[in-house]
């Protein structure tokens, strides 16, 4: 093929003009549908034995660059606009992001389903498209504004199935509109994201930012991903998108089985669902309900359905592994309900234990112990993580079904996070050690010997700033927020959670602008940087990024502060940031309250791409502390069996950290300083005070004075070139563990089998 015709010839053909001639958009659009009939004659990857990877969110970016490199095309396409005066990045910028995700979760599955494809598994993701995501996030007198998230254009990468499938709810039905986006892997071949619509959705029920008539569920349902639900109609509406999603994805599964000419009674031979998360739980009574339907005996239905499915377990938290009133389910899908209650009976015969009960006492149906009853197994995303789930959260269902645990350590693609957003990193590695490891990620290995060499610290510092100065130009233009790119890059940027800690994170720089106005000087320029969203509902999350913004212009407007400090929130936090964000950092912030988060996979992208890690020994930190060595991490705070203990016997007080030791209590009471009051709004900044003196239910302070010793000793490490050089090369060398194409491969051998 003949790339540089083609590609003039498609700018004559849709614009009538030459390819230099082309304006960015118009340059997008011909590569979009270039690309696409490229996809669409890669070959299909198939199997008899196929994956459903069913989740609410695939957090996939912008597709472009991905999609030209898979194709094997994306140097040469840059090299044929450069020649005709144009840049890929300025065309990349023409394209929307797709708001079908919003965190790890999402960005998880989307990495999850690059590999598949890569590995040739046969195996599509399956979930909703979402019309307006979660929300875009503006910031408005300091505060986080939600706005809707459109991103379909006439112009997308969606194809048109032209499928329907009749969802059932109790009062109406719906036609599920299936259209799908091709994966395509790095050997070329394909696999699809499934995604289910409704052609009865109406963007125009939304006013007053994201509000909308959460009743009208034939015109709401594909619109937001996670509506809010604080109120009784949001998570009903939740429910019902639950029902719509797994409802059309098990009709299409049995219809695909049947196109084999497979009989049903070998489901489990041909199929195997992947369940991410316990959104997508009532596919196990869904697909139960229509095999009976088919004529299946009911005991029959079960005994493949648990054999088809496999769960994954995404948190620690309790309050996040879903439980719905019997009530809603009356009301949504009261069909699932005899299956529900079979499946409740099965589980009390096997247990007699309260705690393992799907159906408990208060008649609410609890998905997490539905699909660890009835599937063949259900594995954490961290060691960690999957040792506390078996020893603590889920001990009664390990107990039960030893057999039934394991772990699968999260992973990031390297086509994306290295290859796509840091080529200059990406040619440097190849310049040493050649390009194996973009299909075999342990080579980076190979990286080791170069951890000493001086030449080689000097080069990945040169790329560092050079991706330093691409993150400054990137912030100015998105968001006219300038910054020193010669000053230390200390970022944190994740869903804002309170067990993600954002708010030490924020009481160590309240810290750090104080000890600068009493006469302290950093050796070095500090940048802060956050970046997340707060869901709508999420009151004190919301109060943190209140105070973040706060802080900002309070240290900005510090004519001595600011020289030595600057704290900025990005933005709307979403794919396109992180890309420019992670390659640019010094510092990766890893900071949850040990024991809490599952996994976390930006701290793999960090690591990846030559940052160092400031973490708790929790999630996959503890596997990055392992590969990288005491040296080249810097980890503070409680061990996770600590803070299990401090839970248990419910002896932690923040009032008590604070009467103990008044340099906590001072940075706890700047919150309400007049000076925060003078530019925020004091019912926000109290709310957040009063919330860390009497509550800190994810122990900020309990490892405050460590963290900022240890971000201390960070800034001093940094001062040291040399060292600090040998340490990024160490993280990039060691990184080929978390690379996805692992974990996937992990899945197919001890679960998937495809």
């Amino acid at each position: 093929m003949d790339l540089c015709k083609k590609m003039q010839d498609s700018a004559m053909s849709q614009f009538h003009k030459e390819l230099a001639a082309c304006s960015n958009e118009e340059l997008y659009c011909m590569l979009l549908d270039l690309t696409k009939e490229l996809m669409k004659d890669a070959p299909e990857i198939t199997g008899d034995r196929k994956l459903y990877y069913i989740s609410a969110e695939f957090l996939i970016g912008k597709l472009l660059s991905n999609n030209l490199i898979n194709l094997g095309i994306y140097k040469d396409v840059k090299e044929i606009l450069a020649a005709n005066g144009h840049s890929l990045a300025d065309v990349e910028e023409a394209e929307p992001e797709p708001s079908l995700g919003n965190g790890g979760l999402g960005r998880l599955a989307a990495c999850f389903l690059d590999s598949i494809a890569t590995l040739e598994l046969p195996g599509n993701g399956v979930g909703i498209n979402y019309h307006l995501g979660l929300f875009h996030q503006q910031f408005k007198d300091h505060k986080q504004n939600e706005q809707p998230d459109p991103w379909m254009t006439n112009e997308s990468w969606l194809n048109d199935k032209e499928k329907y499938y009749t969802v059932h709810f109790k009062d109406f039905d719906v036609q599920a509109h299936l259209y799908s986006i091709d994966v395509i892997g790095y050997t070329h071949k394909k696999n699809e994201l499934l995604l289910f619509d409704l052609d009865t959705a109406d963007e125009g029920i939304v006013e007053n930012g994201i509000d909308f008539d959460k009743t009208q569920i034939e015109k709401n349902l594909p619109l937001f991903l996670y509506p809010d639900d604080s109120d009784e109609n949001g998570r009903k509406l939740r429910v019902y998108q639950q029902y719509f999603l797994v409802s059309a994805a098990a009709q299409m599964i049995l219809e695909d089985v049947k196109a084999n000419g497979w009989p049903l009674s070998e489901l489990s031979d041909h199929v195997v669902i992947q369940i991410n998360d316990t959104h997508p739980s009532m596919v196990i009574p869904e697909l139960i309900r229509l095999l009976v339907e088919e004529g299946m005996d009911i005991k029959e239905a079960i005994g493949q359905v648990e054999k088809v499915c496999a769960y994954t377990n995404h948190t620690i938290l309790a309050e996040a592994l879903e439980k719905w009133p019997e009530s809603y389910l009356l009301q949504v899908a009261p069909q699932l309900m005899p299956i529900i209650e079979e499946l409740d009976r099965m589980a009390k015969e096997r247990d007699s234990n309260p705690k393992t009960a799907i159906i408990d006492d208060s008649r609410t149906v609890h998905m997490a112990h539905m699909d660890i009853h009835f599937s063949k197994s259900t594995n954490g995303v961290a060691a960690i993580h999957t040792d506390i789930l078996k020893h603590t959260e889920l001990n009664d269902f390990y107990k039960l079904y030893p057999e039934k645990f394991n772990n699968k350590t999260n992973g990031i693609t390297f086509r994306r996070w290295l290859e796509a957003c840091n080529p200059q990193l990406t040619d440097w590695i190849i310049s040493k050690i050649g390009d194996g490891f973009l299909k075999d990620a342990e080579e980076l290995n190979l990286l080791m010997p170069y951890a000493q060499d001086a030449k080689a610290q000097q080069e990945v510092l040169a790329i560092k700033a050079e991706k330093k100065k691409e993150l400054a130009e990137f912030l100015k233009k998105r968001q006219g927020v300038e910054i020193d790119p010669d000053s230390i890059f200390d970022i944190q940027v994740k869903r804002l959670h309170e067990y993600k800690r954002q708010q030490m994170n924020l009481l160590s720089v309240i810290n750090m602008y104080q000890e600068i106005k009493n006469g302290y000087v950093p050796p070095k320029k500090i940048t802060v940087i956050f970046g997340a969203k707060a869901a709508p509902a999420y009151i004190i999350a919301k109060d943190i990024i209140h105070a973040i913004l706060v802080l900002s212009d309070i240290i900005a407007n510090d004519p001595v502060v600011s020289k030595y400090l600057q704290l900025v929130m990005v933005e709307n936090y979403d794919v396109t940031c992180a890309e420019k964000l992670i390659p640019a950092a010094d510092i990766s912030e890893q900071i949850s309250l040990a024991s809490k988060e599952a996994s976390g996979t930006g701290n793999m992208k960090f690591m990846l791409n030559g940052a160092v890690t400031l973490g708790t020994d929790d999630g996959a930190n503890v596997e990055i502390h392992e590969l990288v060595g005491d040296d080249n991490i810097f980890i503070f705070g409680t061990d996770s069996d600590t803070v299990i203990d401090h839970y248990a016997k419910a002896d932690y007080s923040s009032a008590k950290i604070m009467e103990e030791d008044s340099k906590v209590a001072d940075l706890v009471n700047f919150l309400v300083s007049e000076e925060m009051i003078a530019l925020g709004d004091e019912e926000n900044l109290r709310r957040l005070h009063h919330d860390i003196t009497t509550k800190d239910w994810f122990m900020a302070l309990l490892d405050l004075e460590s963290y900022m010793n240890e971000r201390k000793k960070v800034y001093a490490a940094y001062e040291d070139s040399s060292k600090w050089a040998s340490m990024m090369i160490v993280n990039i060398a060691k990184a080929g563990f978390f690379s996805s194409d692992r974990t996937i491969a992990q899945y197919n051998n001890d679960i998937w089998n495809l």
